[in-house]
């Protein structure tokens, strides 16, 4: 069995290097951010040390077959419910929290390895790790931003029917969305589309036009 200074340097470490990532996530005000990161990572750590030295009054008899990677398997699929509650689905085509979901997948691998005294492979992977979510984001931004799909969003008085204004925008044969949704509020019909080519200026022109209809309330681009 380990001594006790060994168990509280591995969990305190493990709880340092997933808090580093949570801080990351803490500054996107992400509901998983610096205590969960933390939480799951110390406690990847402790199982990890059960599964390696938990069992060790049962070894030497003849009925008992010890497995110490048994246990700490577990983690691995387990932590897939905590990163399913991060994932959330807001409209057609957009998701968020895929990035924080395989943060907290990454973060129990940092738990496990400091559990089992990979102190280096720990520390690297949380280094690599910050530099991904983190120092990498401007550039993932310069090459994907011209091609990520945007939406428009319409809102109109409440009484207008949603033909009127969905004719006049496929008046423009350059206009492509992916997909759209239509609801309604006390006051206001709400048209949102998933646009293909965001950058349309035809699509511009138009939007123009249908922003001087007087049943349009306002219009808006998410970019």
């Amino acid at each position: 069995m380990l001594p006790w200074y060994e168990i509280a340097l591995r969990l305190a470490l493990a709880a340092i290097l997933g808090g580093a990532i949570g801080i990351e996530r803490e500054r996107k005000d992400w509901a998983a951010g610096l205590r969960t990161h933390m939480m799951v990572s110390m406690g990847s750590a402790l199982i990890m040390l059960v599964s390696s030295f938990g069992f060790q009054d049962v070894m030497g008899n003849e009925y008992a077959e010890l497995d110490p990677s048994r246990v700490a398997a577990q983690i691995v699929s387990g932590i897939g419910f905590i990163g399913a509650g991060a994932i959330l689905f807001l409209k057609p085509a957009t998701v968020l929290g895929l990035t924080t979901a395989s943060g907290l997948w990454t973060v129990a691998g940092i738990g496990m390895a400091t559990g089992g005294g990979m102190y280096f492979a720990a520390v690297v992977a949380t280094v690599f790790a910050i530099l991904i979510l983190w120092a990498l984001q401007p550039i993932q931004r310069i090459f994907t931003s011209k091609n990520q799909m945007k939406s428009l969003r319409i809102v109109a008085k409440g009484k207008t029917e949603p033909k009127e204004i969905i004719n006049k925008l496929l008046e423009d044969e350059d206009v492509d969305f992916s997909n759209f949704s239509i609801s309604r509020d006390s006051k206001n019909l709400i048209i949102e589309l998933i646009l293909d080519k965001p950058g349309n200026k035809k699509l511009l022109k138009t939007t123009e036009l249908l922003q001087k209809e007087p049943f349009i309330k306002k219009i808006s681009w998410d970019k």
